[in-house]
């Protein structure tokens, strides 16, 4: 079953435009079936196979003049970084046709920094992450415990039967090859300790002092396994917003994984609802609406300007989307009663930051319909909130959820 990805718009520009466009993105967000569906005419080989990834090592040439005169895809090109040289020279011995090489790539880590040595003003780079909400919501807008619970990788969103093995399934092969490949981690039940200790720490501020500490390892080697969280796309920095407004502001950043579901799963949680009505309901929320943010701009193929912000004197904003030019100030609750006191924080930035603020903001929750709150805060369903930041972002009418029958 193929669901149709936002991403596959920018696909097409940037096949027209780029000799080559790579798709990069996490571990079976759906990078290979993306290609394998929306560029029918391509060939395709795999750096999985490792026959093909020694071909590709030892005959660069060879490997790429079995398929002269087609379209090809390479997936998981991070394998063969030799490859890179050899397709910049073919780029720049004929720049037409484009769209002649797909490569995709789940390690930002060396195949990003061979990238910009050799595809730098020849590749279009494109980021596919799970499904976000409006490409496949795998269950109906009033069961946010499902929602947080299955997460956005196509096998548990689709399969939902599967997500408990799936998820063990994916750590542990995320364990023995990404991180096995990167060569970067020493113990590996120390590191798979440490993901568990950040999953914890879910949208809070990084501590790499306390992690280090609980983890048992110095602070160099977990602010360095932070940054393999990064690179394999597990997890993301959400910075903070640095301008002053009159307060002096926190500015270490935020720690947000990706995905929901993996949280729940990272941090032992029994059952969707039990995760809900725990103390991880809070964190798991405002990291879907964070992360649902970061996949709608990657989408539309653009860097996402997103922050949050927080004072010394305890005044506080999830989320700050850059929309336009301005900001706009995101509060995420778990209430479905939602008052002027939840929108206070929100009505207060856009009092301090004036002619940078959009002029209104947003109190994502459970409320079941949008109502507008004091201060020109907007009330807003969580379910809504995705097409409603697509609309902002004019971007047009967004795919159509899905729902199982």
């Amino acid at each position: 079953m193929y669901v149709p990805r936002l991403l596959a718009t920018q696909l097409a520009a940037a096949r027209a435009q780029f000799a080559a466009v790579l798709v990069t993105g996490p571990r079976q967000s759906g990078k290979t079936t993306l290609l394998r569906h929306e560029t029918p005419d391509a060939a395709f080989v795999t750096l999985d196979d490792p026959v093909e990834r020694a071909f590709a090592a030892s005959d660069p040439n060879g490997f790429l003049d079995r398929f002269a005169g087609r379209p090809l895809v390479i997936d998981e090109a991070q394998y063969s970084p030799e490859l890179l040289p050899y397709l910049k020279m073919r780029i720049d011995a004929a720049r037409t046709p484009t769209g002649r090489f797909l490569l995709t790539g789940s390690q930002q880590l060396g195949l990003m920094q061979g990238v910009s040595e050799h595809l730098t003003g020849r590749v279009a780079i494109l980021e596919l992450l799970p499904f976000s909400y409006l490409e496949h919501a795998a269950t109906p807008a009033d069961s946010l415990a499902a929602t947080l619970w299955l997460g956005g990788y196509p096998e548990p969103a689709l399969a939902p039967e599967r997500r408990d093995l799936w998820l063990r399934s994916y750590l542990a092969t995320y364990l023995e090859r990404d991180i096995r490949n990167l060569r970067a981690v020493g113990d590996l039940r120390a590191f798979q300790a440490f993901i568990a200790l950040a999953a914890a720490r879910h949208t809070q501020e990084v501590n790499a002092a306390s992690l280090a500490r609980e983890a048992g390892v110095s602070q160099p080697t977990a602010r360095s396994w932070l940054g393999l969280l990064e690179a394999t796309y597990l997890a993301t920095l959400l910075p903070p917003y640095f301008r002053n407004l009159g307060k002096r502001v926190i500015r270490a950043p935020k720690l947000l994984f990706l995905d929901s579901g993996l949280v729940s799963a990272l941090t032992r949680q029994p059952s969707d609802e039990a995760a809900l009505a725990g103390a991880m309901g809070g964190p798991l929320l405002e990291g879907w609406v964070i992360s649902e943010t970061i996949k709608l701009f990657a989408a539309a193929g653009q860097r996402p300007e997103a922050y949050y912000w927080r004072s010394n004197d305890g005044l506080e904003i999830d989320l700050l989307v850059g929309l336009g030019g301005k900001l706009l100030p995101v509060e995420v609750k778990l209430t479905a009663t939602p008052t002027a006191t939840h929108a206070a924080a929100v009505a207060r930035f856009n009092d301090l930051a004036r002619d940078e603020s959009h002029g209104r903001g947003l109190l994502v929750c459970r409320v079941t319909q949008r109502r507008e709150l004091p201060g020109g805060v907007l009330a807003l369903p969580w379910h809504e909130y995705p097409a409603w930041l697509w609309n902002e972002m004019g971007q047009g009418r967004p795919i159509r959820a899905a729902f199982p029958a």
